[in-house]
């Protein structure tokens, strides 16, 4: 004998109020609710004091806040599951609050208004694409993102054996903060880094290199990624972040652009939201294709089987890929 799950409308309706999901995150990190409860803060009372907020509102945003797993409570006090302490605490080396000042921009939220027009269209209108030249977006990308991105440059660091890799000539492209670049510097002396973004994006990259002591060997050369002259040469390419905001045969020219200027043997790197073959899993990259719907062209998330069409398409060969902490994948390939 089977039995039938009885129909729920809780999901419709989770769906439905999501806007306020990502509406009490960044009212609890513009607070610092969750540094404050790492601190010792765990009652609303104190939470009013150490956040100047008032009480009624501290006690309905961390009930809300543990209804979504983003907080722990035992009678009238709060904790941080593992997770919250992790990401969210500004004790964490971990801490990743800031990601919140960019993914909730307006100017990429707005575009979701109108996700129906999107659809029709197959794209965001041209007046919402997130790429076009010189979007001030991505200023407050490099500046917010950084967080999530360390995690990523050190994986970046270890597929290439940076630290027994000799001198090498790198290309970082749509390089935004640097620390792509700055990092595989860190970590190799004789790394020489060519920094590509726009003239205001690369002043942030500069800053960050400035910071961390290796200026000298972070070359910046501004301009557009595409029509811009790279050079020749290069033992590293980097490609992060950016073929999701392009289409299948854009990033193939692309590639073959970035294959030019590249030595034979030498190795591109490209980190992107990578979802399996069945498009629906794992869900973060998987949903990040909606993301490239509502805010580029023709954008896409790529599963590692397209990618690798693109590479090999664009001259590169012996394609591999290697999982990271955060939700991206890294992807190497080899010039050929």
């Amino acid at each position: 004998m089977t039995t039938t799950e009885a129909p729920s409308a809780d999901v419709v309706f989770d769906t439905l109020f999501a806007y306020q999901r990502s509406a009490a995150l960044k009212a609890a990190l513009d607070l610092e609710v969750f540094t404050a409860i790492d601190e010792g803060a765990t009652t609303a009372a104190a939470l009013a004091s150490r956040c100047h907020a008032s009480e009624r509102g501290l006690r309905i945003l961390c009930d809300y806040l543990t209804t979504i797993d983003l907080l722990e409570k035992a009678g009238s006090s709060y904790r941080l599951p593992p997770n919250s302490a992790a990401f969210l605490s500004q004790r964490s080396p971990m801490y990743m609050g800031t990601t919140a000042r960019f993914l909730l921009l307006p100017g990429i939220k707005t575009n979701f208004d109108d996700l129906t027009g999107a659809v029709k269209r197959g794209g965001v209108a041209p007046a919402g694409d997130t790429v076009a030249p010189e979007n001030p977006i991505w200023i407050e990308f490099a500046r917010a993102m950084v967080p999530m991105m360390v995690p990523a440059a050190h994986g970046i660091a270890a597929a290439l054996g940076i630290e027994s890799a000799g001198p090498l000539r790198v290309l970082d492209i749509a390089a935004s903060h640097g620390f792509f670049g700055i990092t595989l510097a860190l970590r190799n002396p004789q790394v020489e880094v060519t920094a590509v973004d726009w003239a205001s994006v690369l002043e942030v990259a500069k800053e960050n290199a400035t910071a961390q002591g290796v200026s000298d060997r972070i070359h910046l050369k501004p301009g557009d990624a595409f029509t811009i002259d790279f050079g020749e040469g290069f033992d590293v390419a980097l490609v992060t972040n950016f073929l999701h905001h392009f289409d299948h045969p854009t990033n193939i020219s692309f590639l073959s652009k970035v294959r030019r200027s590249m030595k034979k043997g030498g190795r591109v790197v490209i980190l992107e939201m990578v979802p399996n073959n069945d498009r629906i899993s794992p869900p973060v990259a998987a949903r990040f294709s909606l993301t490239m719907l509502g805010g580029t062209l023709a954008g896409d998330a790529y599963t590692l089987d397209e990618l690798r069409d693109q590479l090999e398409k664009a001259g590169f060969a012996d394609v591999s890929s290697h999982a990271l902490p955060t939700p991206e994948t890294i992807v190497v390939a080899r010039a050929v």
